[in-house]
């Protein structure tokens, strides 16, 4: 079911189709996969969160089978099915790297606000590429209001809470899917359960640059760094 709030879209896990933004700033679809087979299309790439069972994922890269708490990208056409669900986000027009990692850990390693933790599943190839998070909030959270400049969808995988917004107070359960329209005031909440959610982000402003990224800046030259001396060149 879809509740057309402003500031929080919550939706049931079913088969399908489940939000096309394909207009949106950064074009994007949300799909649910629940026991059956899913055609993704092959005008993006797909990041994938398995919340039961097995999925079978079938792709260019080959065929495998991704556990439940595990998570992948596939750019291009990719197949979901077999004896399990979750959910695929396809950032259309977007050319990442096939992946599969997880499960996901119990929290996040990085610091967030309020107390909460964040890890990047999978990061941008580039910067200002696309992302997949674990959001990991701990008991007794009262998440400060706040908005992001372009949408988030999400997945409570673990634990519940809520969402707090202008229009109401949305409850979320495990396999409660949900999208975050850009500048969308919120907040969540937890009272006497953790709370981990799996986000993504359909842009970024981190990530290696051709001047900036770990190969170039650890090549020295005559004790400098290559990514300096690219910078001289280039003036």
């Amino acid at each position: 079911m879809k509740n057309n709030t402003e500031s929080f879209i919550p939706f049931e896990l079913t088969h399908g189709l489940l939000s096309d933004m394909a207009d949106d700033t950064f074009p994007t679809q949300l799909w649910g996969c629940t026991y059956d087979r899913l055609n993704l299309p092959d005008n993006g790439t797909h990041f994938g969160y398995v919340y039961e069972g097995t999925v079978t994922v079938e792709h260019a890269a080959g065929t495998f089978n991704v556990h439940k708490g595990m998570y992948f990208s596939a750019p291009g056409k990719t197949v979901m099915h077999g004896e399990g669900s979750g959910i695929a986000i396809t950032r259309i027009g977007y050319n990442g790297f096939f992946n599969i990692g997880g499960p996901v850990e119990a929290q996040g390693r990085l610091k967030y606000i309020d107390g909460c933790t964040d890890s990047l599943l999978i990061p941008p190839v580039m910067m200002g590429d696309s992302c997949l998070n674990l959001l990991y909030f701990p008991t007794g959270i009262n998440q400060t209001l706040h908005t992001h400049p372009s949408m988030r969808v999400g997945m409570v995988i673990r634990g519940k809470g809520e969402c707090i917004t202008p229009e109401g107070i949305i409850d979320l359960v495990p396999g409660r899917v949900f999208i975050i329209p850009a500048e969308g005031h919120h907040g969540f909440r937890t009272a006497e359960s953790e709370m981990s959610v799996i986000a993504y982000h359909p842009d970024s402003d981190f990530g290696p640059t051709h001047e900036f990224h770990p190969m170039i800046n650890r090549t020295i030259v005559d004790g400098v760094s290559a990514n300096a001396i690219e910078a001289i060149r280039t003036k």
